[in-house]
């Protein structure tokens, strides 16, 4: 497709009339892509980072939580922002109020699996609703004629009702810009494999740009996903939670078929301390130390002797302490690695937390 990337040029990607560093894009995940992190990804080296979602009920936008969703002060180009909702003259609204706030790309949410999300008939619970999914599509893209609209999905409901082929169609006629697709029904919540047959036949029939996102969590899967679905784009969620240099990984891989050394300790200690800082300055000093705590747990999770130390972490009710404790357990690392190391048991595939 013009504007496109060949499957064996992984270098910068035109999408959506922004040229990107490649075509490695982070995933929107509730509670982990606010705006320090996705920073961070872009810094080592995500092409692309969504937001968590924001809500389309306008009761909220004064919300603290909406407010920090919307903030994109200082964030490198462009701004993809996530709304998510059910009904469409909210979701057009929200799509008008963020674009006045500064998003670049409004993408819509159809995939998320959440109850809390799904019972309010939200995120991929729309799915089952075709028609309501077109009224939804065609009112955000009618709002804001002027900024590219994507839409993430998932395959289906259900393994009996896999409709991504069907929601295509109507995401196209629409004028939506670009689809990602999570290779999971909604039933499938995280569990089993992801399924890149569906996304694969997605690929085949799509006039728009397809990314595929679904278990990408190291660089040789990645290339394996590019290779069975011809995607245009790869997003990479739960993997990157505690090591946004999988980003840099798997560019390198694609690039030239060979890997990059383990990162070393000092740096990864470096990058932890200035995500911290990030996280204090953004959220405000305590809720910062509590959302601080699980990024600490995912950048530890699997090193060797990380157990005890996540536990007495966890317990830690200030800065001052918190920074201390990451302090004295990367200074004991580097004493005994020059680079990480995992412990035997590791497996990143169990890795914790809700990618949208």
């Amino acid at each position: 497709m013009p504007g496109f990337p060949s499957r064996n040029n992984h270098s910068r990607m035109e999408f959506l009339g922004f040229s990107l560093r490649n075509n490695l894009f982070v995933a929107p995940m509730a509670g982990v892509t606010d705006r320090p992190f996705r920073q961070l990804c872009k810094k080592m080296g995500a092409g692309l980072a969504v937001s968590e979602m924001v809500t389309s009920n306008s009761l909220l936008y004064g919300s603290a939580k909406t407010q920090r969703r919307a903030n994109h002060e200082g964030e490198v180009q462009p701004i993809s922002v996530q709304i998510a909702g059910s009904n469409p003259d909210m979701m057009a609204e929200a799509a008008r109020h963020n674009v006045a706030r500064g998003a670049q790309i409004i993408d819509i949410n159809m995939g998320c699996p959440a109850k809390k999300i799904c019972n309010v008939s939200a995120g991929s619970a729309l799915l089952k609703d075709e028609p309501l999914v077109r009224r939804i599509l065609e009112a955000v893209v009618g709002a804001v004629p002027d900024t590219p609209v994507t839409l993430k999905i998932r395959t289906g409901w259900d393994s009996s009702n896999r409709n991504a082929q069907s929601i295509l169609k109507i995401a196209e006629e629409s004028g939506i810009r670009a689809l990602a697709v999570h290779g999971r029904t909604r039933a499938d919540g995280y569990t089993g494999h992801a399924e890149y047959d569906t996304i694969a036949a997605v690929k085949a029939s799509a006039r728009i740009p397809i990314i595929a996102n679904g278990d990408i969590i190291s660089p040789e899967k990645a290339k394996q996903v590019l290779d069975l679905t011809g995607a245009d784009a790869l997003m990479i969620g739960r993997a990157a939670q505690g090591r946004p240099w999988l980003f840099r990984e798997i560019e390198h891989f694609l690039k030239t078929g060979t890997h990059l050394l383990p990162p070393r300790v000092d740096e990864i200690h470096e990058i932890l301390l200035a995500h911290l800082e990030d996280l204090y300055a953004f959220y405000g000093i305590e809720t910062g130390v509590r959302v601080a705590r699980k990024h600490i747990s995912w950048y530890t999770k699997g090193l060797v002797g990380s157990a005890a130390f996540r536990h007495h972490m966890n317990q830690l009710p200030d800065i001052e302490l918190q920074r201390r404790a990451v302090n004295d357990f990367f200074f004991r690392l580097a004493e005994r690695h020059e680079h990480l190391e995992y412990s035997a048991d590791h497996d990143n595939e169990n890795r914790e937390g809700i990618a949208a």
